[in-house]
């Protein structure tokens, strides 16, 4: 998620293109349309950002799924400023975590099935008796419950939860284990009940979890698509499969001018 020098460079094309044509990052957008919303998180601290976007994400984490954003609070306050009430099928403000299946080599690895006093039913068997997809489970369901009460978010119930899903954090090449995973992070917040959708490419999603069975709790979950290079490209991956069986490409990402914009499928 968060922007690198080959993205940027993309940006600048996009955003000269689309500046000899007379548009801009919203020129996806007819004149009726509402336009687009903007995705933001820890490399875009100390920037000044769009007013009343049409919708904000807000990345909770620095990067890694144990950390949090330095500008965590400020960035929520600037997503409270998007349109009201909503134009698009999107909140106006959601959130979006880092996702990751360490292993054994992580800074932390559960060791049972009880996670801050609570006791989970895990649907892979015991990580205390060192099932792998057991304690992939526990972890991801751990790094969910930091989520929504470490990091400062309020009535953390209340939003949608993305889960960003990307090669550049660590996975095992055991694709199941790190579906356990995500699967931990969408038990823990379905429990609380806010809503889960997932982050990803199709190329990425694939490498790292594979095909999802259609009786996993992943199965349905609203893709949120990145990869596009233009407004008008991330309009069309709308019609792109979602990224789990049943899912439903609900949003898709572009970048422009360094910042990542995103368009409601509706």
């Amino acid at each position: 998620m968060p922007n690198s020098l080959p993205r940027i460079v993309l940006a600048f094309v996009v955003t000269l293109g689309l500046v000899l044509l007379g548009g801009g990052p919203a020129s996806a957008a007819t004149a009726s349309s509402p336009g687009p919303g903007i995705d933001v998180s820890w490399p875009q601290c100390g920037t000044t950002l769009p007013k009343q976007p049409a919708f904000a994400i807000v990345g909770v984490n620095h990067g890694l799924a144990n950390n949090t954003n330095p500008c965590l609070a400020s960035q929520l306050a600037w997503a409270k400023t998007a349109k009201a009430p909503a134009t698009t099928a999107q909140p106006r403000v959601a959130l979006y975590v880092n996702t990751a299946n360490p292993g054994r080599q992580g800074s932390w690895w559960p060791t049972s099935n009880t996670y801050n006093g609570v006791k989970v039913t895990n649907p892979y068997g015991s990580c205390a008796a060192g099932t792998f997809k057991a304690c992939s489970y526990m972890y991801g369901w751990a790094k969910a419950s930091d989520d929504a009460k470490r990091r400062g978010v309020s009535n953390p119930q209340s939003y949608l939860w993305w889960l960003d899903v990307e090669a550049e954090n660590t996975w095992q090449t055991d694709k199941a284990a790190n579906v356990a995973a995500l699967e931990g992070m969408t038990a823990y917040f379905k429990r609380i009940g806010a809503r889960v959708g997932l982050y990803s490419t199709g190329y990425q999603w694939g490498q790292i979890a594979g095909t999802v069975k259609s009786t996993s709790p992943l199965a349905g979950l609203p893709s949120w698509l990145a990869g596009a290079g233009s407004a008008a490209k991330a309009k069309a991956n709308c019609t792109l499969p979602g990224l789990t069986p049943g899912s439903r490409v609900s949003m898709t990402q572009y970048i422009s001018g360094g910042l990542d914009y995103n368009y409601s499928c509706g």
